[in-house]
């Protein structure tokens, strides 16, 4: 990795949010001067949307994957199912609305569904996907457990990007992203991406994430403008790949 670097991704991506995901798609690619940013794919969404059964949607994600787009699992329901106690409930209830889907389950389980979607999203996109990131950057000890031995390439949370493997910390610092959920929510997102658009960029890697909720909110969608824009003057929008080199 030469020189300071934006990492750009779009969260959620899949059949249940196609017309949201193609929004931001084209707003981000018009910033960053084409498709310089990764998708964050769930198998099926809330056991709504199975990308199994959406060839169609398939053939977009290796359209979007042969120009360049870096592919992530992320997840497989993405919805949290799970009891919590301690820490963790106060994470399953305060920073996320029961889509902390690898907050609570045991290793086997979530072994198996990072395999599953990787298998499903590899044989979609026709090439290997490159990490994976639990729903709402939210891992259990299962969770942490079962990426050692994934082999997958990259994994993120809120505060860092490391590799499963070896544990090697590859970029750290916040994730700037958006909440839709409630008023309160987009008003502090907005506070902290107006805050970061001046006090992150000493940073060498920085991370910005979008989801579909984002769309539904025109102040949000301008914030987003505004904060990928203030980034992309300064350094150069890359994949997340590059922190392996």
């Amino acid at each position: 990795m030469t020189g300071k670097l934006l990492l750009a991704s779009i969260h959620d991506v899949g059949p249940k949010f196609e017309r949201e995901v193609d929004q931001l798609a084209e707003l981000l690619a018009g910033i960053l001067g084409g498709p310089n940013f990764a998708m964050l794919v769930v198998p099926n969404h809330w056991g709504e949307a199975p990308l199994a059964e959406a060839r169609a949607f398939q053939q977009r994600l290796r359209g979007w994957a042969e120009a360049g787009v870096e592919m992530f699992v992320h997840g497989w329901f993405h919805k949290d199912l799970a009891d919590h106690t301690g820490l963790a409930a106060f994470k399953a209830r305060h920073m996320t609305a029961s889509e902390g889907e690898f907050l609570g389950l045991a290793q086997d389980e979530a072994a198996r569904r990072m395999a599953d979607g990787r298998a499903l999203i590899e044989d979609a996109i026709g090439r290997p996907v490159a990490g994976f990131i639990a729903p709402a950057w939210l891992y259990g000890p299962g969770a942490m457990a079962a990426l050692g031995g994934s082999q997958f390439a990259l994994a993120e949370d809120h505060m860092k990007v490391w590799q499963p493997a070896t544990g090697r910390v590859l970029a750290r610092g916040p994730v700037i992203t958006w909440a839709s959920r409630t008023v309160g929510r987009q008003r502090s997102s907005r506070f902290f991406a107006a805050l970061a658009r001046q006090a992150l960029h000493p940073l060498p890697v920085a991370r910005l994430a979008v989801h579909p909720g984002d769309t539904t909110v025109p102040a949000l969608i301008a914030s987003i403008r505004s904060t990928f824009g203030a980034f992309a003057e300064r350094r150069r929008a890359g994949r997340y790949a590059e922190l392996l080199a």
